[in-house]
């Protein structure tokens, strides 16, 4: 979820949320911060709060995001939801993470999705599909695939997120949650593959350079690898490049060829 944390640098149970302390904007709660609370904004709070992370000062950073967080701010219920599922400056809380995500989807559900907040918006709901893919142990959030595919659709088919689209075509591809239905997963990837989802093209290649339950077609599924190829970054998608040398070694000449084609016309569409 890169592309996420880089946005930030530039019903089980909701939240409980309650009337917050004033504070200091070094982080700190005070008594003399107190008398000026009606003057401390959510977005004042966000700010500093993002201020002090980006100094090294997460504890503190903390206290201004929770201030903005209780008053309705989202992107900060978001940064806190990222920090508690990472255990980013604050120990690990897969259900102070869960909480945060579920406020953000029970009150941002129908946000316009052509703005830049939606983004996150769109990102809650993938988490919060990940939590009911797998459950939190020993709390109230038990495991439901059913649930899980519902929130991943959401953000799927509302927000066009392409993560989203892509962990629902794995639903599908694998039949959690949902019939096995590969045609239908072929579909959601290559919604996600075109917005660059890496994963998402991978999958769709290898799919497409097989024939696996879809019409082969070797030299497009190339295409697709080699692009996925390229747009990984971290060693959580070695297994990327994996598809791509099988696939390659596989290919004929006349598959190569034809996926350079693909890929040179697929690159010039997307400089236009």
């Amino acid at each position: 979820m890169r592309i996420f944390d880089a946005l930030l640098r530039v019903t089980v149970f909701g939240v409980v949320l309650v009337a917050a302390p004033a504070f200091a904007f070094d982080g700190n709660r005070s008594e003399d911060a107190m008398a000026l609370a009606p003057a401390v904004t959510p977005m004042d709070a966000f700010r500093s709060g993002a201020r002090l992370l980006k100094a090294g000062e997460p504890a503190k950073a903390v206290h201004s995001l929770e201030y903005a967080a209780e008053n309705g701010h989202a992107l900060a219920q978001w940064k806190l939801g990222r920090m508690y599922a990472d255990g980013e400056g604050v120990a690990r809380n897969d259900l102070k993470a869960f909480n945060y995500f579920r406020s953000i989807a029970d009150r941002h559900a129908e946000d316009n999705p052509n703005t830049p907040q939606a983004r996150f918006v769109a990102n809650a709901f993938v988490a919060l599909g990940h939590y009911y893919l797998d459950g939190i142990p020993k709390t109230p959030v038990a495991r439901d695939p059913e649930r899980a595919r519902e929130m991943f659709a959401y953000a799927a088919s509302y927000f066009r997120d392409p993560d989203a689209q892509y962990y629902l075509a794995r639903l599908y591809l694998d039949g959690v949650g949902v019939p096995q239905d590969p045609r239908t997963a072929a579909r959601w990837f290559g919604l996600s593959a075109q917005k660059g989802q890496c994963s998402a093209q991978a999958m769709l290649g290898a799919m497409l350079f097989t024939g696996d339950n879809i019409p082969r077609q070797a030299a497009r599924g190339l295409m697709w690898l080699t692009l996925a190829k390229g747009n990984a970054r971290t060693t959580d998608e070695a297994w990327i490049g994996k598809l791509y040398d099988s696939a390659f070694q596989q290919a004929t000449e006349d598959d190569k060829a034809l996926a350079g084609l693909y890929l040179k016309h697929w690159l010039a569409t997307r400089r236009e």
